[in-house]
């Protein structure tokens, strides 16, 4: 199998390796050198152009993009698309917005070029080792590439949505969850901390992470981070966010939905460059962070 790969950042260039070691042969691109030479010495094919990258697959061609979610894919695509050919397939695997997506897959089909759209989780490590992906398209489409989707995954971590918009939708939603999910860990990690025992946090988080109702990756990851540093000092209270779970939000809002602790959580997020870094607020919004950095490789530590 052969397909060409554009996008290296930190999930991309994960993914390319990971795809290396299964027998798949990619043609890369990026714009920056570095990550093209990295992923050449492993025994990627890699390009300088765009242009290139597509004379080096066969029809039909499979693309796969893993770029920025908004105006880097839309380049992207209107650089390509002029380049396939009637029945090469185009995939979007990042963070784009449902909506976003519908919209490309009716300039991109206008052209006789089949579009899926890939949501992909489980951060770096995910995309190097075995990621989660949430899948839409046409059905025929996801039938053709199936066996992509199993070498990319890990062991059943993957599933068909539905049309076009359905992937990125859930992905979005996912996402949602997630910001959630982990306020309400750092919530509770606050409370520990402020609470008049001497509790070793690390250890309960242990014992939470083992068979409890709460047994999850993102209090494994806490745990983690507990270990490392039980202060959590050098992480920021400052919590970053990418947009998706403003994006499930607005959505709930258009379906009638309400989803008061997805609002919560995003406020929180909002306004966490004003909490004091001696509250009891900050630990529970480093938490926050020391959670996005174990999982996404995102930036979290103090400046």
């Amino acid at each position: 199998m052969k397909i060409g790969y554009i996008g290296l950042g930190k999930m991309g260039k994960n993914m390319v390796l990971h795809l290396l070691e299964q027998g798949v042969e990619i043609v890369a691109w990026n714009r920056s050198p570095q990550p093209r030479e990295e992923v050449a010495a492993v025994g990627a094919i890699t390009c300088e152009t765009i242009e290139e990258l597509i004379s080096k697959l066969e029809t039909p061609r499979i693309v796969w993009l893993m770029l920025p979610a908004g105006e880097v894919t839309d380049q992207i695509i209107d650089e390509v698309l002029p380049l396939l050919e009637p029945e090469d397939l185009l995939i979007d695997g990042a963070n784009s917005f449902y909506k976003d997506t519908l919209k490309r897959n009716e300039k991109i089909t206008a052209k006789k070029v089949h579009f899926m759209d890939i949501g992909v989780s489980g951060g770096p490590n995910g995309a190097r080792n075995g990621a989660c992906l949430m899948i839409g398209g046409l059905k025929e489409d996801y039938e053709k590439i199936k066996g992509l989707v199993k070498l990319i995954s890990s062991p059943d971590a993957y599933g068909y949505f539905g049309p076009i918009g359905a992937g990125h939708f859930a992905k979005m939603v996912h996402n949602g969850i997630e910001y959630g999910m982990m306020e309400a860990i750092g919530e509770g990690l606050a409370v520990l901390k402020a609470s008049p025992f001497d509790l070793n946090l690390s250890e309960i988080f242990r014992v939470y992470n083992n068979k409890s109702v709460i047994e999850s990756r993102l209090v494994g990851w806490t745990e983690e981070a507990l270990r490392e540093e039980p202060e959590l000092s050098e992480y920021s209270s400052k919590i970053g966010h990418t947009g998706e779970g403003e994006w499930t939000i607005n959505t709930a809002q258009e379906l009638g939905v309400d989803v008061p602790v997805l609002k919560d959580s995003f406020k929180v997020r909002l306004e966490s460059e004003n909490v004091d870094e001696n509250s009891a607020n900050s630990f529970r919004n480093k938490s926050i962070s020391a959670m996005r950095g174990k999982f996404g490789g995102h930036s979290v530590k103090k400046n």
